[in-house]
Formats: structure tokens, C-alpha cells, sequence
């Protein structure tokens, strides 16, 4: 293993710099990480976003944000000079080890120059710099056919850690369910079944129709005496008075939670009903039933990291009808 002893490593930095949804399928090879060094003080250099959330669910014992969409889109002189200034910092901790999960030609020079005596990229074809990396055996080549949390954990296997399961579940802190509950579910009768509704997706191809999610929040009121509780994103900014207009007059609509704070408040659900998108995802994470409407031509490679999930992929987006989702939620809260 390149003369590595996982117990003299004290301090060891994994690069995990992809988009929210790709950094929630790396929690499994995370928690990998936590339980092969567990003398090691591990910290993670992500995005602000999901920084958060390996943050809130103790993933790391220290985090490192980064905005990337500034780093690689911004001002080129602003970008640099960014970039230059994150250099120095990561060279300034005296990292020993760098493992690159999502392995871009970007986070491969950043890990090279880190001054770090061992470096782990991962392997993939046209995306990762392996001539950078000092590590051997190298990780297996990505197999695009694996789930995306399996291709993590293969990066590992050099390291001849125990095997994992890419199925987690992961506890929000008590504070942010207390939190959510109090702000927001205070005057809700006991024993009333609360069902989420996440409306948005980051694609119009992956967004079920807003008159169809009315519609399901008629029937769970209607039928089942549930309270259809609406979370909103940004990028479903102005939606609120459509939403009012037409969902079921009881609908809750909250928008503007950070992913932080809608681990709260999806641990405080009995259900939530959402499109193939990043915080239906992390509701899975956190152990909250699901059921995922998704397009039937989206790759199953991103499927939810729970066994539990149902979901409703029998054609393009527009092509699923409500019966179909509403005999999913039906047998979930029976």
C-alpha cells in the first residue's frame, strides 16, 4: 500500500467537491473513511452546501467550504487569486494523506500541491489527473454501470477497509428536529399523518406536474386526513401563491430551508412524495419513507441509499399519472 499505516496517519483531508446530490451518494465511503482511521483527524474540503451537511452529521471532524461555482466560473483574476489563497491553507494544515473522491482535473492539481506524502484519486476516465496521484494499487476504473455511492467506495479499496454498505442512514442532531417541530408543527393533532411534498427539481425533465401534486395533496387530505406539508427551494421562488391557490386549503407551505434544517424537518415526517432531486435524496438519507417519482430514462445509478424507497419510474415525467403515485403513498402509510 505505498508504505501507508492507516494508524500513523493523524491528519488526513478528502476532497469531495462535487454537487450536492453526487457529495450525499459519498456519505457511505465517508463514514468508510471515519470507521478505517479512527485516530485520525479527517477533514472534508466540499462545497458550501453540502459542507453543511457533512458538518451537521458529524461525517468529518472538521470541514472545509468552498465556493465552487466562484472558483471555477467566477472573475478569472478573482478565481485565481481564490484558488492561490485555498493552496496556502491546505498546505499550511500539513495534510499526510489526500484521498479525491469525485476526482476532477481541478481537485487532482489541488490534492498534488498539497504537500501531502500520500495521494488517492479517484479513477476515472477522462476526469481524473492519475499521473498525480502516489498511490498504488490504484482504485478500479469507474464503471458507469455501478451506483455512484458504489464508485466511492471503490476509491477506497487500495485501502483494504472493511466492506460497506452504499444503504445508511444517518440521525439529524435532536436540536434540528426539536427546532422544526416547534416552529412549525406545534398546533398539528397527534396521530395525524404529516406528508411532504418537495414540488421542485433542478430540471424541468425531472418535475412531475404542479397540478398533479395539487391534486395528491387533495386526496391525502380529502381521503387519508393527512396534512400535505410543501417545501420550497429557490428555484421555486413565486410558486407560493400558485401553491395557494391550488393544493388543498390545509397545505403547509414553507419555503426558504436550508438542507441543514430540512433534515429536521424531514425526520418529523411520516412521508415525503418528491422528484428525483437532491433533498429527496437526503430525506432517504436521514430515514425518512419515501416515495421518488422519476423519470424511467434517468440512470439508476443515483437511486436513493435506502432500501426502503418506492419508487414510480414507469415512464418520462410527464407520462406518470397520479393513481400510480397515490397507490405508493397508500401502501407506505398503511
Amino acid at each position: 500500500m505505498h508504505g501507508l499505516n492507516r494508524s500513523d496517519i493523524k491528519r488526513l483531508l478528502v476532497l469531495d467537491l462535487g454537487q450536492v446530490g453526487d457529495v450525499i451518494m459519498s456519505f457511505p465511503a465517508l463514514q468508510s473513511i471515519r470507521e478505517g482511521f479512527p485516530t485520525a483527524e479527517i477533514t472534508v474540503l466540499a462545497g458550501k452546501t453540502p459542507a453543511e451537511l457533512i458538518d451537521e452529521l458529524r461525517l468529518a471532524d472538521k470541514v472545509i467550504a468552498v465556493d465552487r461555482v466562484a472558483l471555477l466560473r467566477g472573475n478569472k483574476l478573482s478565481s485565481i487569486g481564490k484558488i492561490l489563497k485555498l493552496v496556502a491553507e491546505i498546505r499550511r494544515l500539513r495534510f499526510e494523506f489526500i484521498i479525491d473522491l469525485h476526482s476532477l482535473h481541478e481537485s487532482n492539481l489541488l490534492g498534488y500541491v498539497s504537500g501531502a506524502k500520500f495521494r488517492l484519486f479517484g479513477n476515472r476516465e477522462s476526469r481524473s489527473l492519475d499521473v498525480l496521484s502516489n498511490f498504488r494499487p490504484r482504485p478500479p476504473r469507474e464503471d458507469k454501470a455501478k451506483h455512484l455511492a458504489e464508485y466511492y467506495l471503490d476509491v477506497l479499496k487500495p485501502l483494504r477497509l472493511s466492506d460497506a454498505s452504499i444503504y445508511i442512514e444517518l440521525k439529524p442532531q435532536g436540536n434540528l428536529i426539536e427546532a422544526f417541530r416547534k416552529c412549525y408543527l406545534a398546533d398539528i393533532p397527534d396521530g395525524m399523518n404529516l406528508v411532504g411534498l418537495f414540488v421542485g427539481a433542478g430540471n424541468n425533465s425531472r418535475r412531475w406536474a404542479i397540478d398533479k401534486f395539487a391534486a395528491l395533496s387533495r386526496r391525502l387530505a380529502d381521503e387519508l386526513g393527512a396534512r400535505p406539508i410543501v417545501f420550497l427551494g429557490p428555484e421555486e421562488h413565486g410558486m407560493e401563491a400558485v401553491i395557494r391557490d391550488e393544493f388543498h386549503q390545509s397545505t403547509m407551505i414553507i419555503p426558504g430551508l436550508r438542507l441543514t434544517e430540512l433534515m429536521g424537518a424531514f425526520a418529523s415526517l411520516d412521508l415525503l412524495v418528491g422528484n428525483d432531486t437532491g433533498p429527496t435524496h437526503l430525506a432517504a438519507v436521514v430515514g425518512t419513507p419515501i416515495v421518488l417519482i422519476g423519470d424511467i430514462r434517468a440512470p439508476s445509478r443515483y437511486r436513493p441509499l435506502t432500501k426502503d424507497a418506492r419508487l414510480v419510474k414507469s415512464g418520462t415525467i410527464d407520462e406518470i399519472a397520479l393513481p400510480e403515485v397515490w397507490s405508493e403513498v397508500v401502501a407506505t402509510l398503511s
